[in-house]
């Protein structure tokens, strides 16, 4: 089992895995995650579901989208914020199982 897990941890990508950890702990962040787990949702939509600002949650969604963990589709004059990838949430479950 350990030289799995040495294969799995090169140094060369430590800090971009770092990195992707960084993003997922904000709390903000994960409640974002978990409102776009139920399917597309507006800003306005989050922003009630959070209970934060629009501001501040935008922030945020910015941040989610240039990591590659949220995709924005524009329609109209609304945009609409999903899940890139439905891997994260097994990333998830790993870590709260407490198997990561």
């Amino acid at each position: 089992m350990r030289k799995k897990i040495d294969r799995l941890t090169n140094p060369a990508l430590l800090p971009l895995i770092a990195d992707y950890f960084k993003i997922l702990g904000e709390p903000l962040r994960l409640k974002i995650l978990r409102s776009l787990s139920d399917g597309e949702k507006s800003v306005n939509e989050i922003v009630d579901e959070v209970r934060s600002s629009q501001p501040n949650v935008s922030k945020h969604l910015g941040l989610l989208i240039t990591a590659g963990f949220v995709i924005r589709r524009p329609e109209k004059n609304l945009v609409f914020y999903s899940i890139a990838d439905e891997n994260l949430w097994k990333l998830c479950h790993l870590q709260c199982s407490g198997n990561l």
